[in-house]
This record gives C-alpha cells, structure tokens and sequence, in this order.
C-alpha cells in the first residue's frame, strides 16, 4: 500500500519514507499520518516487498517494525542498508529491549520507537532522523571535496618537485658554464681584453652569481611551503644568540651594539624559527652597516589583544610606509642592489615562517631612522 500528501507539488525535492510492519492497519495509520505531513511514503506488509521497492527506487528513510514473521527489522534494515548506504532508519517494537535497541544501532538505525506512539512523537523521530541523514550526506559531501583538493594538493607538489629537480638540475648547468668559463675567460685572457671588455664580463660573472642566490632563495621559498612542521618548546633567547653569534663572525665592517631584552619560549619548529629569526637580524645587521653607531634591538611585548609580540628594531635605513604592501612580497625590494645586495626574498620566507605558526608579522618604519619587525607565535598556555 502507499500513500501522497494531499498537495502533490514539489514531491521529488521531499524526502521519500518507506514504511514497513506485518500490521496492515498499523501501516495505512503511518501512512496517513506522514503523507498529512507532506512525506511522500510507500508503505508494505512483508519485508520482501520492501526490498523490492528499495531495489527500484529510492527512499531517504526506512520505518519498520522490528518483530515480523518473514524477516525482522534488524535483518531488513541490514538488507535494506546494502541497497543503500545512505539510508536513515528507525526501529519500531512494542517488545523493545535494551539489547534489541543497542543492536538496531549497532547496524545503523538513527532512532528507536516503543509502540504504542502518539503522532507527535513518531513525526519528531522522523524529523529529527531526516535531519541527521542530511547532516551525514553533507559530511560525506565535505570529505569527498577534501579529498578532492588533498588529490589536487598532491598533484601540485609532484609538480613543483619536477619544478624544482628542474631548477636544481636543468637550469643550473648552463648558469655555472656561464660563470664559469667567464671566470676563466677574465683570468687568463685579462690582458688581452679592453678595459671596457674586462668591465662586461665582471658584469656577466656578477650577475651569474646574483641568478644563482635567486635560485637557491627560490628553491628555499618553494620547500618551506611542503616542509611538516615540529612543534616543540623553543628557547627563544637561544635562537637570537645563535643567530647574533653567527652573524658577528661573518660580519667584516663596522660593529654593531645589540641590544636583548626578555624573550620568553614559544611552541614551535625550531629550525624554522631560527631562520625567520637569522632573515630578520641579517637585514638589521645590513640596513645599519652605513651607519656611524649601528643599533639593533631584540624584545617581545604584549599586544592590546594580549598575545606576545616578538619584535627586531634597528635605526639603519628604513623604508617609506606607503611602500609597505610590497615589503613582503616574493623578490620585491624597497632598496637599490648597489646599496643592498640580497634578492628580496628574505622578508617573504620570514613571513611564510609566522603565518604557517599560526601567527602575523607586521612593520613599521621611517626612512633613514630604522625599521621594526613585529611577530606573534603560539605561546606556552
């Protein structure tokens, strides 16, 4: 038996019932009942017959008794679910017991109804069972999506190793011949060679170089977007001391008066954290290589939303504010290469570094009285 709603329009967008018990006049009284409500619902006696329905159309929720003659509830729903997955369902019994009601959702019934039931009850059961069967397929949605775009994230990183063997590989040869023979060309046959000549080939050697720092920063920018984070407690203060010590050997010209203040731990990768830490006190050390006292400074504050903000504030060059959007951008610089040498690619890592922590990195300055860079990172709590 089945039954409509008296106001047929719409009915395909309505979820489909199929109710099912082995009492006939129970089964029309359901039937009436939801198709009141708007449930487009077939109804049926025996199991079997359900079966079939299931097998040629299909149904958003199975209502069944769980006590029948031909096949119980629990062995139908089995049955049923093997048609359809996706199949919401809800048990029926008036000889209900706690063991009946824990294997009914063990095999994958969202609800469970002792008989005798008002019609207010039986409805709110199916509502609420409709609603979780949408909230399945919509998960179901989601993880396919996610799965979807982790199959595309995948494909992209196969790609950008080719990208990047190719750089590694493909691209450097030819530069190191170019450097290379140019470097022999200039040391053995300089004196055969014009002064304007030996000037164009120092070019081509400098610039060779210049093409491979580009390189290995791109190369560096490109593995720090597949690199896995490990987050331990990192000593802050330990990582601008090694950083501080490493650059005050390579620095040759002029000193530099560092100034550290507390630097409490954060959570983090360490080797990430210290190059973020290495970019940022490396273009201190450099703005401020032109001026007479050179003055970097090392501290972390308090923010107004209360997080900790870790800063390196230095009084060399600076830059204009209004040029700031482009400060960390991939090769961009706000300063000349014959007044700074570098590839502009430095301040991007640094703040790839922070957003993959979680945290932000932000600056401020003024021309020719220094720069301050601001970070946040996880904290102990």
């Amino acid at each position: 038996m089945s039954g409509l709603p008296s106001d047929p329009l719409d009915l395909e967008a309505r979820p489909r019932l199929l109710v099912v018990d082995d009492e006939a006049n129970h089964v029309r009284a359901l039937c009436d009942i939801l198709c009141d409500h708007g449930y487009p619902v077939e109804g049926y006696t025996r199991a079997q017959d359900a079966l079939g329905a299931l097998a040629e159309s299909s149904f958003a929720l199975l209502l069944t008794d769980l006590m029948m003659p031909d096949m119980d509830g629990i062995a139908l729903l089995r049955a049923a679910l093997v048609h359809d997955p996706q199949l919401a369902a809800v048990i029926m019994t008036g000889k209900g017991t706690i063991a009946t009601a824990v294997e009914a959702m063990q095999v994958g019934a969202l609800d469970y109804v002792v008989k005798p039931f008002k019609a207010s009850t039986i409805l709110s059961v199916v509502s609420k069972a409709l609603a979780l069967r949408a909230l399945r397929l919509e998960n179901a949605s989601l993880e396919r999506a996610l799965r979807e775009r982790a199959a595309e994230l995948e494909a992209a990183n196969r790609e950008l190793e080719a990208f990047s063997y190719s750089i590694s590989h493909d691209l450097r040869a030819p530069l190191r011949s170019i450097h290379g023979f140019s470097k022999i060309l200039l040391e053995d046959f300089m004196a055969q060679l014009p002064v304007d000549a030996q000037e164009l080939v120092q070019r081509v050697i400098a610039n060779a170089s210049r093409m491979s720092e580009l390189i290995d920063d791109l190369l560096r920018f490109a593995r720090l977007s597949r690199q896995s984070l490990s987050r331990h407690r990192v000593s802050v203060a330990d990582l601008v001391r090694e950083v501080l010590e490493e650059l005050r050997n390579q620095e040759s010209e002029g000193a530099v008066e560092v100034m550290v203040g507390a630097l409490p731990d954060c959570v983090g990768d360490r080797s990430l954290l210290r190059q973020l830490l290495f970019n940022l006190l490396s273009n201190a050390f450099k703005y401020t290589r032109h001026k007479d006292t050179a003055i970097v400074e090392v501290g972390c504050l308090e923010t107004p939303k209360g997080e900790r903000s870790y800063f390196v504030r230095d009084n060399g060059a600076g830059f204009d504010m209004q040029q700031s959007h482009r400060l960390f951008g991939v090769f961009s610089r706000l300063h000349a290469t014959d007044k700074f040498e570098g590839t502009g690619i430095g301040l991007s890592i640094a703040q790839r570094i922070v957003q993959r922590h979680g945290g932000q990195i932000w600056a401020e300055a003024e021309v020719d009285k220094g720069a301050a860079f601001y970070f946040t990172l996880p904290d102990l709590s």
